[in-house]
């Protein structure tokens, strides 16, 4: 079993840095997904309300003979159900079978209004033991202070859309100072992956240009969640421990 490096959340919990991502699968579709990504390694799987896949999400880890302490879940909510948020957790663990989310995320912020007193009952939520953290995705920097300002707490992640092409260090360096774990989604989506830079950094490891990227967001410390129905790009995409980039190629890579 391949040891899967993670990020320190705080309050003793640990997030895989590599997760398989479900947006956009459904049915028997996401279901085989899930169940073959869990039997090449995966133990973190990321979901969504919005997805409509959480039955399928719950019923993989069921069926695949894993602990369920033993695979880390994601869930978000709706930024539309901000006045409902507790009902939708509840509906969540309704729909995944179980009795709390690893880490559960808003998807998107709300309206301003909502921001802080939204967060305020993701920490209620979370304190009552429901889900053992609670972040963000798709917040800037401005809208993270004012949850932190407005509670003192900060989200322990942010899940952000991040490739090459999204590569900004001060992103990386604002949420390193405030103790908030980057995860990014789409990198590979958003990448040229046929770029002459990557081939030639995917040659020289023998892994191919999608590796490459991948194993980058892990140089720079930022979770991925990698998403395929194709069993041999479920197995490439976790296949990222067996090289390491240089800083050169790092920066390479920075510079696309």
């Amino acid at each position: 079993m391949t040891d899967i490096p993670e990020v320190d959340l705080g309050n003793g919990i640990a997030m895989p840095m590599v997760g398989f991502g479900t947006w956009r699968l459904h049915g028997k579709q996401a279901y085989e997904a899930i169940r073959y990504a869990l039997r090449a390694g995966y133990r973190h799987i990321d979901t969504a309300t919005m997805y409509e896949n959480e039955a399928e999400v719950g019923r993989a880890i069921a069926d695949s003979g894993l602990d369920r302490r033993d695979v880390f879940v994601t869930t978000k909510l709706l930024p539309a159900h901000a006045a409902r948020a507790r009902a939708a957790m509840a509906d969540s663990l309704r729909a995944l079978g179980t009795g709390y989310v690893d880490l559960w995320l808003v998807h998107w912020p709300p309206s301003r209004p909502a921001l802080s007193p939204l967060w305020r009952e993701f920490l209620e939520i979370r304190d009552e033991g429901l889900c053992r953290a609670v972040g963000v995705s798709n917040y800037d920097i401005g809208q993270v202070d004012e949850l932190i300002a407005a509670t003192g707490e900060r989200p322990a992640v942010n899940q952000i859309n991040w490739s090459p092409d999204l590569y900004d260090p001060e992103v990386l360096t604002a949420h390193a100072e405030r103790g908030i774990a980057l995860e990014g989604y789409s990198s590979l989506k958003g990448t040229q992956l046929s770029n002459p830079v990557l081939a030639e950094i995917a040659a020289a490891h023998a892994v191919a240009p999608a590796q490459v990227i991948l194993r980058w967001q892990l140089e720079l410390g930022i979770t991925v969640i990698p998403k395929s129905v194709r069993p041999e790009r479920i197995d490439a995409n976790f296949d990222l421990f067996g090289f390491s980039l240089t800083e050169e190629e790092v920066a390479r890579v920075n510079r696309l």
